[in-house]
């Protein structure tokens, strides 16, 4: 009888400033090439993906300006805290996103960062840039949202 692995995916970092700061479009799960001590600083928390950025450089995606933290335990085989990072993504789904990167103000930023059948992935978006009066218009109805569920909340007995 095979071991079945764990199926929860449990999320390690979030960007809770990305969908604030743009208006996310298309998302795609891309793995990301770690190191030895990269993979356990990420499974312990220790990941920051918030100024972080994806860059298609010569037909491969790179995640840029994410900061894992050295590992405690790592001794003179430590990573870069700040180095790219070599994300897996499909050659089709390289090209799309390269597509959409090359307009003007669309940006592809992480959104999540989570553990799936032991290995790394991150949930990536592109992302065109809001502009103020569009935060504003995002806070408004989330207030309308959370006010909405106070009321129903109190309402139903």
């Amino acid at each position: 009888m095979a071991k079945s692995k764990k199926t929860t995916q449990q999320y390690l970092a979030t960007n809770n400033k990305a969908r604030y700061n743009y208006a996310i479009g298309a998302t795609y799960d891309a793995g990301m090439a770690l190191t030895g001590t990269e993979i356990k600083s990420v499974r312990a928390g220790q990941i920051t993906i918030a100024d972080g950025f994806v860059q298609i450089r010569h037909g491969e995606a790179w995640l840029d300006n994410v900061n894992i933290a050295p590992y405690a335990q790592g001794n003179q085989f430590n990573h870069e805290p700040l180095r790219p990072r070599h994300l897996l993504l499909h050659k089709r789904e390289i090209q799309q996103l390269e597509r959409s990167s090359s307009e003007a103000g669309v940006t592809i930023v992480p959104l999540k960062v989570y553990i799936n059948h032991g290995f790394a992935k991150v949930l990536i978006g592109v992302g065109t840039g809001k502009r103020r009066f569009d935060k504003r218009e995002t806070i408004k109805r989330r207030d309308q949202d959370r006010d909405l569920q106070r009321k129903f909340k109190g309402s139903v007995r």
